[in-house]
């Protein structure tokens, strides 16, 4: 599909959308019926049961795209002209539910929100039905003649239940936009591999501190990675956003490497639950790595603008090196200007300098950065007696236990 037949598409998508929320809103639908409850956690065993039949999930995968690119070859023009990162985002997905399938209404907030984020691919309900079609074929390819009938039905209420949530998230979001154009009004090389870009939205861009957006360059259609807003929200729509590069040909190096002021980017709807609580009554610990700085800086400057900041706020900022410390001025200069907060940066292991300064477990802490990273110093915070449900970060990719 070329660049003008994909405008099409979507304006097309964008017109269907307004006529079911004016037609919401003369004629409202009457409430449906509570949906049965979900038997997540039986279903979790059956397919846990015989989940060596289909694994290692990547290969599952491509079977799966094969069959459903095959049987719907329309689709592939939805998808980015490289469907590594879409696999490896796929297995992810297919991870996270498996693990957490035994949490039904966990799984629905998740998978409510990735619906409404998959409004700004195009993405409709028949499309759905696409997929569980060349799932369906894709297991039973992988497991050949042994793939019991009970395993594979478990495998499609689990899909159906996802999609339910999914479905349920987009209609949510009918009225705003399924994403967002953002102009570069300024683009700062803080190192070769580092950008900081400042991008102005066209509309409103609702969101929270300490959420992500996702980002598209018009060099990779369909390409979209997330990225952390830098800052709370401003009345003016002005955005920051830090990305590192980190690889060649991907959406980080399009950013840092090709983009500049005057060029025009896509913002998909913020996401993220690692947001300030209204009441905020307990100390605040933020653990920054590489351009996590970024989430710690927009929950620093939301602290600073309440009524009553805390009594108390520990920064650590993590790096690889001194070099890789790239805002040291600016954490020098907020330090002065806020007795209520101290900045640690740190080279190397931040989980154990972090650990080492210990009487963390009245706070409330914030962990940002690469994953590994992030679950480093998660764990050395409950090891140090701080409940893991006030140790808050996004969503992290499932550690390989299955498959």
């Amino acid at each position: 599909m070329s660049v003008t037949r994909n405008d099409d598409y979507h304006a097309l998508l964008a017109r269907h959308d307004a006529m079911r929320l004016r037609r919401r809103l003369l004629a409202p639908a009457p409430q449906p019926p509570e949906p049965l409850p979900y038997d997540g956690a039986a279903d979790q065993r059956l397919i846990a049961a015989h989940l060596h039949l289909v694994t290692p999930l990547d290969e599952l995968i491509a079977h799966l795209y094969e069959v459903m690119f095959r049987r719907r070859p329309a689709l592939r023009s939805l998808f980015p002209d490289s469907m590594a990162f879409q696999q490896e985002h796929l297995e992810a997905a297919f991870r996270h539910l498996i693990e957490n399938l035994h949490r039904p209404d966990e799984v629905a907030a998740t998978f409510r929100q990735l619906g409404r984020d998959h409004r700004k691919l195009g993405v409709r309900p028949a499309h759905y039905a696409s997929f569980e079609e060349a799932l369906r074929e894709a297991l039973r390819r992988c497991a050949g003649p042994q793939w019991p009938a009970e395993a594979e039905r478990a495998w499609l209420r689990m899909l159906r239940f996802a999609v339910g949530a999914m479905t349920d998230g987009a209609d949510a979001a009918l009225a705003e936009p399924p994403c967002w154009q953002a102009l570069v009004v300024g683009h700062e090389r803080r190192r070769p591999d580092l950008a900081v870009l400042h991008l102005r939205t066209s509309e409103p861009y609702p969101y929270r501190a300490g959420q992500h957006g996702a980002l598209e360059s018009p060099l990779l259609p369909r390409a979209w990675r997330q990225y952390s807003m830098a800052g709370a929200p401003r009345p003016d729509d002005a955005l920051e956003f830090h990305v590192r590069r980190t690889g060649p040909g991907g959406v980080s190096e399009a950013l840092v490497e090709r983009t500049g002021v005057g060029d025009v980017l896509r913002l998909g709807p913020a996401g993220g639950t690692a947001t300030l609580d209204a009441d905020l009554s307990r100390d605040v610990l933020l653990v920054a790595g590489g351009t996590g700085l970024a989430q710690a800086k927009a929950l620093v400057q939301e602290l600073a603008a309440r009524p009553q900041p805390p009594r108390c706020a520990r920064l650590f900022v993590g790096a690889r090196t001194r070099s890789d410390l790239y805002d040291l001025q600016w954490l020098g200069e907020l330090q002065q200007r806020r007795p209520w907060l101290r900045v640690v940066p740190v080279v190397g292991d931040v989980a154990e300098v972090v650990g080492r300064h210990g009487g963390w477990s009245e706070y409330v802490a914030y962990v940002s950065g690469p994953p590994a990273m992030v679950r480093a110093t998660a764990r050395r915070l409950t090891g140090l007696g701080l409940p893991a449900a006030r140790i808050r970060h996004d969503a992290l990719p499932e550690a390989g236990r299955i498959g």
